[in-house]
C-alpha cells in the first residue's frame, strides 16, 4: 500500500511539473528601494517656494495615462476613488492626485498661490514628473477640475492626447444663473429659510449647512441614498479657506476669485479630442456641457440621465462605459 501511495505522489508531482509553463518566471522584488504602493510626492515650483503634491499610480500603460483632477477647489482625490473600480480593469494607467492646498498635499497659507493660472502650471509640472506626453496623456477633470482641464488645454494642449470635462460648464456666471434656476424650483418655505441665514452671512451655521445638504446636495451633488464613504471623507478633508477664497461661501453664493471666469469664446481653440459630460440632475446645466462638445474642434457629448454632479457614483452604468469608449476611440485614432 505504501508503494502505491508513493507511486501516486510521484505521478502527481510529475504531472504538476508537466503542466507548469516553460516560460514561467519567479517573481522578484526590489528590496533595495522602499515600495510605496504607487504613491509619489511630486515637488512643484511656485513663485513662493517649492511644495509637494500627492499622487498615486494605478496600472501601467505606455499609451493611456489618465490624470484625474478633483473639484472644489481644495477637495481631495478621495471622492474620485470610484475610478479605481473601472480604469485599471481596462488596462488604463491612472493617477489620483491631490492639488496643492488639498489634504494629502502641502497646504501653504500664502493666499497668492490660489489662482487658476498657478494651478495650471502645477498640472504641467505634475505631467512632466509622471512622464506623460502628447502620445499618452489624458486629463479627466470634474467640476473645478473641469475648469482646470480647460485652462490647461488652452495653454498646453500640445502635451495632451485627450481631454474629459466632467460636469463643468464653461462659464461661472452661467453656472450661477443655472443654480438660481434650480433654487427657484425648491419649495418657497425652504428658500425663505435659506435667505434668513444668507442675509446675515451666516453660511457656517449648522442649521443652514444641514438644509443645503439635505435639500440640495442630495438632489444635485450625489443622489445615492447613502453617500459613499470616500465622498464623505473628501468633504471632511476640504480646505475650506481655499474653497471660499476661490468659489465663495456656498454653492448658492458664488463670490470668490472664479466669480467672472468664462471661457465659452475660447473653446474653439481646443483642438484635442474632448469629451464633455452632463447629467440630468447636475448642479451644472447639461445643455451647457453639450454646447462645449459642439464648440471645441473635436468633441463628443456624454449624457447621464440618472446622474447628478457626481454621476461617476450615482449613474455609473452610463458614465463609465461612455468615458471608457471615448478613451479607447482616441487611442485607436477614431476621434479625428
Amino acid at each position: 500500500m505504501k508503494r502505491i501511495v508513493a507511486h501516486v505522489l510521484i505521478v502527481l508531482s510529475l504531472g504538476i511539473a508537466a503542466c507548469r509553463p516553460e516560460n514561467q518566471q519567479t517573481v522578484t522584488h526590489n528590496y533595495d528601494e522602499v515600495q510605496t504602493g504607487g504613491v509619489k510626492m511630486i515637488p512643484v515650483q511656485t513663485p513662493h517656494g517649492t511644495y509637494n503634491v500627492w499622487t498615486k499610480k494605478f496600472g501601467d500603460n505606455p499609451r493611456i495615462k489618465i490624470l484625474l483632477l478633483h473639484g472644489g477647489p481644495s477637495l481631495t482625490h478621495e471622492y474620485m476613488e470610484s475610478f479605481e473600480s473601472f480604469f485599471p480593469k481596462e488596462g488604463f494607467e491612472m493617477y489620483l492626485y491631490d492639488q496643492l492646498g488639498s489634504y494629502y498635499s502641502d497646504q501653504p497659507t500664502n493666499d497668492s498661490l490660489w489662482t487658476t493660472a498657478r494651478f495650471v502650471e502645477e498640472v504641467e509640472q505634475v505631467r512632466q514628473a509622471l512622464g506623460m506626453n502628447k502620445d499618452n496623456f489624458y486629463i479627466l477633470g470634474n467640476s473645478w477640475g473641469g475648469i482646470l482641464g480647460m485652462e490647461y488645454a488652452l495653454k498646453y494642449q500640445q502635451n495632451l492626447k485627450g481631454l474629459i470635462i466632467s460636469n463643468m460648464m464653461a462659464s461661472i456666471p452661467d453656472y450661477e444663473k443655472y443654480n438660481n434656476k434650480l433654487r427657484s424650483q425648491m419649495r418657497k418655505s425652504l428658500v425663505d429659510s435659506l435667505e434668513v441665514f444668507e442675509k446675515k452671512g451666516d453660511f457656517k451655521n449648522p442649521v443652514y449647512a444641514d438644509l443645503v445638504f439635505k435639500e440640495y446636495y442630495t438632489q444635485h451633488i450625489c443622489r445615492l441614498k447613502d453617500w459613499p464613504e470616500p465622498v464623505l471623507r473628501s468633504f471632511k478633508h476640504v480646505n475650506q479657506h481655499v474653497y471660499e477664497l476661490m468659489q465663495g461661501p456656498s454653492e448658492f453664493k458664488v463670490g470668490g476669485r472664479l466669480l467672472t471666469w468664462d471661457r465659452k469664446a475660447d473653446l474653439p481653440n481646443i483642438t484635442v479630442p474632448t469629451l464633455a459630460i452632463g447629467a440630468q440632475y447636475d448642479t451644472m446645466d447639461p445643455a451647457a456641457m453639450e454646447a462645449i462638445s459642439k464648440s471645441v474642434k473635436n468633441g463628443r457629448y456624454l449624457y447621464c440621465p440618472n446622474g447628478s454632479h457626481l454621476c461617476f457614483w450615482d449613474d455609473q452604468k452610463n458614465y463609465f462605459p461612455g468615458v471608457i469608449q471615448f478613451i479607447k476611440d482616441v487611442d485607436e485614432g477614431k476621434m479625428k
